[in-house]
């Protein structure tokens, strides 16, 4: 099997097989000034044209394998805490109806799965982030997932436990289905509670960003600090993406609890992860 990023990616407008070049240092910049102003970057056409039909279908084919239960959450996917005080965005809740692929489920020929443990890529990821180096997940599940969002459901507003995420829509579907966000609207230090009620609510006007995003774009968000959504999908045809989680630190695997929310199941790999900071989730 031939490299992934040397077979898949376009790398006449993404030389990633060129790792240091003046493209590879343009391209790595350009990511880490979005990142920096809007705490999103989008490559678009990332993957070449001619791999985006095999990157639909190969998605579309294993949705089936998905775990769809639809779950009442909150936007830090946390129980319900009575003791919140009214109006608290935390005690707020709505209806999941998106579900996910495991990694497990995801064969490893198939082109996600070989852009997601191609070394070049990893690489390539871990310089627009700023990081000396980024590693898959150990988690069997959660490492890399298809999101499935169906005609009529939506992935309501959350944060992510990642400090970053890593994605690509594979399936569009005929309407809506927009990927929505309030950039870095919370820190380390601080929840910023009003404002996120505020976006719950509707009111977040044009803080709220709407992002087009295509099959075959590559998209790095800070998820952590930025709440964000995908809106209802309309029409017949479900909204597909492929997202890739890595970690700055080896060996990292999801919790019970979060990993049985999104899979309705557990392995022996799961247990307590370390928390890299204390906010509410």
């Amino acid at each position: 099997m031939t490299a992934a990023v040397t077979d898949i990616v376009d790398t006449d407008r993404y030389p990633l097989n060129d790792p240091g070049g003046p493209e590879w240092v343009r391209a790595v910049e350009s990511v880490r000034a979005d990142l920096r102003d809007t705490g999103c970057s989008v490559l678009r056409d990332f993957v070449a044209a001619e791999h985006r039909e095999a990157l639909r279908a190969e998605c579309a084919g294993i949705a089936d394998r998905a775990y769809y239960e639809e779950q009442t959450v909150n936007v830090y996917n946390t129980a319900p805490d009575a003791s919140l005080p009214d109006g608290h965005p935390g005690k707020r809740t709505t209806l999941r109806g998106n579900a996910f692929v495991a990694r497990e489920d995801i064969p490893a020929e198939h082109l996600i799965h070989r852009l997601y443990t191609d070394e070049l890529f990893q690489r390539f990821l871990a310089d627009c982030l700023r990081k000396p180096r980024i590693h898959p997940l150990e988690d069997p599940l959660a490492g890399l997932v298809v999101n499935i969002v169906n005609p009529g459901k939506e992935h309501p507003w959350h944060f992510d436990t990642n400090e970053f995420a890593v994605s690509m829509v594979t399936q569009q579907p005929e309407g809506g289905g927009v990927f929505e966000y309030w950039p870095h609207i919370r820190s380390a230090e601080s929840e910023n509670f009003a404002d996120v009620g505020a976006v719950i609510d509707g009111n977040g006007g044009d803080q709220v960003r709407k992002l087009p995003l295509r099959p075959g774009d590559l998209q790095l968000f800070h998820g952590r600090y930025s709440l964000h959504r995908v809106s209802a999908v309309e029409g017949e045809v479900a909204r597909h993406s492929a997202i890739f989680a890595y970690s700055d630190r080896p060996g990292v695997v999801g919790t019970a609890e979060r990993t049985r929310q999104l899979f309705g199941r557990v392995t022996a790999a799961h247990g307590n992860t370390a928390r890299t900071d204390d906010l509410l989730d």
